[in-house]
């Protein structure tokens, strides 16, 4: 599984505050579907296609 970081966002040249805001979407998108383990605050990689599913857009990561 390809994961994304909120620095991986930033690279692709989002801003630090939306990457961030990107991330925790896709936390509860995943907390949504069934994956408790996202839960956790330190955790700061989300699924590649959890990003594609909130963002609309494919991401060439």
């Amino acid at each position: 599984m390809i994961t994304v970081t909120k620095k991986d966002l930033i690279a692709l040249g989002y801003g630090p505050s939306f990457s961030a805001d990107i991330i925790r979407e896709c936390k509860k998108l995943m907390i949504s579907k069934g994956h408790a383990y996202y839960q956790s605050k330190k955790l700061d990689r989300v699924p590649k296609e959890a990003v594609e599913e909130v963002l609309g857009i494919t991401l060439d990561v």
